[in-house]
């Protein structure tokens, strides 16, 4: 979501610090206005000191690299956000349930011991994880249900048979053509059939989410003696990575084969184009 630390340009987010250019401007502007360079001699000697003291500053490395964190996860938020509307209202409701069920489960967790609010705080991110996983596999089978309610299976299995059929008595420059066409409908056929698997897992997925946050909930409710939290909380934790494995692994099946794509983006006309990005 953002950026690792080495590689920020320290001196280049210096530079452009807000009250360093309005120094800067400042300095100019009354060089400018009374004819006199001195103001601008001495910025630039202060800022020569600015720029080879403060790049190196820890302070400053740290609020650096935690604007540019905000930035990314604001521009993360926005994006879930605009999958989120996107959604229809069952999808979005069953969103709302497992925010409630989150906030409930942070609510019974922060009553624990402070020696356990580090688990917690593990537990917290990856509940935001798990959330975020949820709006994105509901994106993915929103477009995958339009594909298949785009697409006729039958038409394109009618339509392989008319043509084998038709292929012994064709002229031989149309078989060729014909040949073309019918290894290309197969090749629809074939992604049809994978896009069909994909939605399955999408929706087992999508429950095996809603499955993992209420047994989270569920168990942080009778959460009682702090010795026993540790142990209990590292195998919730192992539960929602888990989930979040098998999500990563939905997510990389949307890949299709490059020639299947290309078949099908050349091939396919009309009202039954359904491009499936993730």
């Amino acid at each position: 979501m953002s950026q690792q630390p080495e590689e920020l340009n320290y001196v280049k987010a210096a530079f452009q610090w807000q009250y360093n250019l309005i120094a800067l401007g400042g300095a100019a502007a009354t060089s400018l206005v009374t004819m006199n360079p001195l103001p601008l001699i001495l910025a630039a000697g202060v800022e020569l000191m600015y720029m080879a003291t403060v790049p190196n500053m820890a302070a400053f490395q740290r609020l650096v690299r935690s604007r540019l964190y905000e930035a990314g996860k604001k521009q993360h938020d926005d994006a879930l956000k605009t999958l989120l509307y996107a959604l229809p209202p069952e999808r979005r409701e069953r969103y709302q349930q497992l925010q409630q069920i989150s906030q409930t489960i942070r609510s019974n967790l922060a009553r624990l011991s402070s020696t356990s609010q580090i688990f917690v705080n593990q537990l917290d991110g990856r509940l935001n994880g798990l959330l975020a996983a949820f709006v994105r596999l509901s994106n993915h089978s929103l477009q995958h249900v339009q594909y298949l309610q785009t697409t006729n299976a039958d038409s394109i299995r009618r339509e392989i048979s008319s043509l084998q059929l038709r292929l012994p008595k064709d002229l031989p420059r149309v078989q060729e053509v014909n040949k073309k066409r019918i290894e290309i409908l197969e090749k629809r056929l074939e992604k049809f059939g994978k896009i069909q698997e994909n939605y399955q897992v999408i929706e087992a997925q999508s429950r095996a989410i809603e499955d993992v946050l209420q047994l989270i909930r569920e168990q942080s409710m009778t959460m009682e003696d702090p010795q026993q939290v540790s142990e209990r909380l590292d195998t919730l934790v192992r539960d929602v990575e888990s989930t979040e494995d098998a999500v990563r692994q939905v997510e990389g099946i949307f890949q299709m084969s490059p020639e299947i794509e290309n078949s099908f983006d050349s091939t396919d006309s009309g009202g039954n184009r359904g491009r499936i990005t993730s």
